[in-house]
């Protein structure tokens, strides 16, 4: 098992910045991917961004692509988040999640394959 701590989370005003941590500790053998996602009250998961952590190859969203940017120390103990232009509608809990590459050498968006997960860490985008 791994263990995965957020922080950085914070208030901050529409347009503004933050930058999430995600610090790793534990088994090496389960963090070939490391995910963002985040969870509003009331909403279902959604997908982030992805790290494949063996290469640094990068996958986002709609939701992301174009502002946020994920990115990781080597060897990847902390996995980051760069969040820009930060819009109202980006409050949430974010959440970092490990787990193992697919058969096809491809992390998944689905979170039922990250099988570590961190407690999360809040976002609130207000003027």
């Amino acid at each position: 098992q791994a263990q995965l701590v957020e922080s950085g989370g914070g208030s901050v005003q529409p347009g503004q910045s933050l930058r999430l941590s995600c610090v790793i500790s534990g088994a090496t053998d389960v963090r070939d991917c490391v995910g963002w996602f985040r969870q509003a009250p009331g909403k279902e998961h959604e997908g982030v961004a992805i790290i494949r952590t063996r290469d640094e190859v990068t996958a986002y969203t709609d939701i992301s692509r174009g502002r946020f940017i994920v990115s990781q120390d080597n060897p990847p103990n902390t996995v980051y988040l760069q969040m820009d232009k930060l819009k109202l509608e980006d409050t949430s809990t974010y959440y970092c999640a490990a787990g193992p590459l697919g058969s096809d050498g491809y992390c998944s968006w689905r979170p039922e394959t990250f099988t570590n997960w961190g407690r999360g860490t809040h976002v609130a985008v207000s003027s």
